[in-house]
């Protein structure tokens, strides 16, 4: 139970890596907040924590709308008194080469990616400094906030900038115990990513299959996905980690797709 009473607020946590977090964190006794775009599935999702014996609820925010942020991060500590964690989570993908890139998806990419982050950022962290008990922010990066893949100018700027944003906030954050991570896992099989492999087929002129293994699972070790339970445990280690050590650090999880 290595997060007992800790209250984790998750972003787009109805699915993929960020629901994947919320069973592990529940399972190692957090009370969980379930923050999604889709507040129907938010809520379903709380209602399947809850029948495993976990504390959650659900609420539904658009991470780019600061009223929606501020309501949803305040009803979540409403409910459990306070925030511990924050995992900034809520992403989407779209691909395309820069010259065919429409300014309006660009900055929709950012606002959801980098607004998302900050905006949540700004809204937990009032309530960690005020409670004098620390906390973790943790930012679910990418191996693109390492290294470049093509298509994906927005994603990798703003995967990029998670990097900057977080050491940020992890030297403003020392003094009231609060750390900042980030997380940068390579293609984990999520439905964000099943949506990239038919887009990128047609884009590059190959196979889906050729898609896979190719390019996403080319300079792995062993040909496999990252899974989200991977990226699952590596959040739980940064959730808990009982010091400043690993503050400011980011972390790839990559099944040896990319090496520091």
């Amino acid at each position: 139970m290595q997060l007992k009473d800790k209250v984790a607020y998750i972003t787009g946590s109805a699915s993929g890596i960020g629901k994947e977090i919320a069973i592990v964190f529940a399972k190692e006794g957090a009370k969980i907040i379930i923050a999604d775009l889709n507040k129907d599935a938010a809520v379903a999702t709380a209602e399947e924590l809850k029948a495993t014996g976990a504390q959650a609820i659900g609420v539904g925010v658009d991470v780019t709308n600061e009223e929606q942020v501020n309501a949803s991060v305040e009803e979540g500590a409403a409910a459990f008194g306070g925030i511990d964690i924050l995992i900034s989570n809520a992403g989407i993908q779209i691909v395309h080469p820069v010259e065919e890139f429409t300014f309006a998806d660009w900055k929709k990419m950012l606002a959801i990616h980098l607004d998302g982050a900050f905006l949540t950022t700004k809204a937990c962290l009032k309530h960690m400094y005020a409670q004098g008990r620390g906390g973790s922010v943790i930012y679910m990066g990418s191996v693109h906030s390492k290294e470049a893949s093509l298509l994906k100018a927005p994603y990798v700027t703003a995967k990029h900038g998670l990097i900057g944003l977080c050491k940020t906030v992890a030297k403003e954050g020392a003094k009231h115990g609060v750390r900042a991570n980030v997380i940068c896992p390579g293609f984990v099989r999520t439905p964000l990513v099943e949506k990239q492999i038919p887009e990128q087929a047609k884009t590059l002129g190959i196979t889906e299959q050729q898609v896979i293994k190719d390019v996403m699972l080319k300079e792995t070790v062993d040909g496999e996905f990252t899974t989200t339970d991977d990226v699952a445990q590596v959040a739980l280690m940064f959730a808990g980690f009982p010091t400043n050590a690993l503050t400011g650090q980011s972390l790839v999880v990559s099944h040896g797709w990319f090496m520091q």
